[in-house]
């Protein structure tokens, strides 16, 4: 096996398994579609063994390109990782900090926060990353994480905001024309917006709930009742039902790398998260 492969041969392997062809991984790096086929051909030559398989839909990975992926993609971590910090190098608020969070926190609360952030330090450079999938901190997928669960990784510091409550929700002008339910057995004449699986509503009641902006997008255009975080909610004017019947708190935490604590871009941003978080939750009671 050869010893100095580069890692633009990862990358470009990467993005094949990504988008499943050769020309879906060139259009993903924005290089041409041969130079792809040369980076996964030395590849494969460098580490001894083939990597993909060519169908009518396009390379389908062996047992081999699998059992390298998670590899691979902790490279690429480490490779971002290291290019957020070269690029925030020099005085003052600068730099690239990469921000996950939910859906629902990332696209209805961050905005304002990163707004606020970029007038206050126009160097400094947000990555917001939009998903419900728990970023690895530890593999540098993120820089600081806003999470609906305790982090319970070592190295890792977190800051508790407190209860993010949901409620189920609906707009005024539905429920006057359907009427509000009282009981849960009432919610078998609404439209309910919510997940696929028929016990949604009772097990909702653990630990964690996976809100989506689709979801919130529905209810907020009248067509049915779903869950939604009471501040958003009472932003938006909507209306909950079943109060005593259901609230779910949600645990919300910001959490980093301890190796970032220090580095200043890292630290301003997550001290403004807090601050925004808080707010956001003190807005409006249960």
């Amino acid at each position: 096996m050869a010893a100095d492969i580069g890692w633009e041969l990862y990358r470009s392997f990467l993005a094949v398994l990504a988008e499943g062809s050769l020309s879906g991984a060139a259009r993903a790096l924005d290089i041409a579609q041969p130079t792809v086929g040369r980076h996964v051909a030395a590849l494969e030559r460098g580490l001894g063994m083939p990597l993909f398989t060519r169908s009518q839909t396009g390379l389908l990975p062996l047992e081999s390109a699998l059992s390298l992926r998670p590899y691979a993609e902790a490279m690429g971590s480490a490779v971002a990782a290291l290019e957020r910090a070269a690029a925030s190098q020099g005085a003052g608020v600068r730099g690239v900090v990469r921000v996950t969070a939910s859906e629902v926190i990332g696209v209805e609360v961050l905005p304002k926060v990163i707004a606020r952030l970029r007038a206050e330090h126009p160097d400094l450079q947000i990555e917001l990353v939009l998903s419900n999938r728990m970023q690895d901190l530890l593999q540098r997928e993120a820089d600081i994480a806003v999470r609906m669960s305790r982090p319970d990784q070592e190295l890792i510091i977190a800051r508790r905001i407190g209860h993010v409550h949901v409620g189920l929700y609906a707009t005024r002008q539905y429920l006057q024309r359907h009427g509000t339910p009282a009981t849960w057995a009432d919610l078998q004449q609404h439209t309910l917006i919510g997940f696929d699986q028929p016990t949604a509503f009772h097990r909702a009641a653990g630990k964690s709930l996976p809100l989506r902006r689709e979801m919130l997008a529905l209810i907020r255009s009248g067509a049915g009742i779903g869950f939604c975080q009471v501040p958003i909610a009472r932003r938006d004017g909507l209306v909950r039902v079943l109060v005593k019947q259901f609230s779910l708190p949600l645990d919300t935490w910001v959490a980093m790398h301890e190796d970032l604590r220090n580095t200043l871009r890292c630290r301003v941003t997550f001290d403004s998260l807090v601050e925004a978080l808080r707010e956001h939750i003190a807005a409006a009671p249960r």
